[in-house]
């Protein structure tokens, strides 16, 4: 029986270097940790992506939807990321062997290509197989000339089709132009997003968290989703004016063309509008929120993610304003606004609770 095409985002993680390091390494060595990063850039790409096979030193994945959110996709890419780089310091923290392979993984890095297209799900010899013109188009883009045209050792090369279905905007986001060319593909067009800046970024940011000891309140919800799901919904402006009681729409302004710290939200509601500024953003663990309602009261809030039973404990930490006003102001408006955030978890496990569970 032949199988309907599908549309999605295909990606292919692969670790740079690991061929280099078999060479005249200990091959045992190399083999295990090659398998703990390659686990650990899998569990951060689950959620948003499936995957399709691990293919050595690379793991192949796919989201079959026809529009990835441009945000998510480059969030879910540098969470993978960021992940693979803690565990290489922690791995070379850790080792006390001066064999080749210990001393030379701190020098291995992790590129990623995405495509967005057409493919076919087969069952062969009872596993799922992924076949199609863009498939082999993504996992040609593997062999490119990004590290000799620009020097970078992680980067994810988006090609224009991935790109447009992902609404990303490579100007706003300073992404490099990219060209490749293959005689069964011909001219093929793409953008460069460096990893290695972001990660320098990642380390150098402020970090704004709320503890139990400074809160005003804490509300809690588990969900039967991974907190990768589970941050869509409550980050996308359309999915959370769907769960949050009262909301019309949220309007979006992004700092730097993309959704994380310095973007100000507009949540237009009957009687007004909350306006919303991120102050801190670590897809796919907690995000923390300066809110202000005008005329009323300015506070901040952390949603904390953590993986719970299969699911996801969201935890919402309402910090007690420093100011005698603000702190006089949350006090008064407390009754009426923890029910609001306690009816936005009721909705929101009624929506994750028809979601049926990604497949691995």
């Amino acid at each position: 029986m032949l199988r309907e095409p599908q549309e999605g985002c295909l990606a292919i993680g692969d670790i740079s270097g690991y061929t280099g390091l078999l060479a005249d390494t200990e091959l045992e060595h190399a083999q295990d940790a090659l398998r703990d990063l390659i686990r650990t850039v899998v569990d951060r790409l689950r959620g948003p992506f499936r995957l399709a096979k691990l293919e050595g030193d690379a793991a192949f994945v796919y989201s079959p939807v026809v529009r990835i959110d441009g945000s998510l996709l480059l969030d879910t890419l540098e969470s993978a990321y960021f992940a693979f780089r803690r565990r290489l310091d922690a791995i070379s923290r850790a080792t006390t062997c001066e064999c080749n392979a210990c001393i030379r993984i701190p020098s291995l890095n992790l590129k990623f290509v995405t495509h967005h297209g057409r493919f076919v799900v087969e069952r062969l010899y009872g596993t799922d197989e992924l076949t199609g013109a863009d498939v082999i188009m993504v996992h040609r883009l593997l062999k490119n000339r990004v590290v000799q045209e620009t020097g970078l050792g992680g980067y994810v090369l988006l090609t224009d089709a991935c790109v447009a279905a992902a609404g990303i905007d490579p100007d706003a986001l300073r992404l490099r132009e990219h060209h490749e060319t293959y005689d069964e593909l011909g001219e093929v067009r793409a953008w460069v997003h460096d990893l290695d800046a972001r990660w320098q970024r990642e380390r150098e940011l402020k970090r704004v968290t709320v503890s139990d000891r400074t809160a005003f309140a804490r509300i809690e919800a588990d969900l039967g989703v991974p907190p990768e799901s589970a941050w869509t919904y409550l980050t996308d402006p359309r999915e959370r004016a769907r769960i949050i009681p009262g909301v019309e729409r949220i309007d979006e302004v992004p700092s730097d063309g993309r959704r994380g710290v310095g973007t100000r939200n507009h949540c237009v509601h009957g009687d007004g509008a909350t306006l919303e500024e991120i102050l801190d953003w670590r897809p796919f663990e907690y995000f923390t929120v300066e809110s202000t309602i005008p005329g009323l009261v300015r506070f901040v809030s952390m949603t904390q993610l953590q993986p719970a039973d299969g699911g996801t404990r969201v935890t919402v930490r309402i910090q007690r304003p420093r100011g005698t006003r603000d702190r006089a102001a949350l006090d008064g408006i407390g009754p009426e606004l923890l029910p609001r955030y306690q009816a936005m978890f009721d909705r929101l496990k009624q929506e994750t609770s028809l979601v049926a569970p990604v497949a691995s």
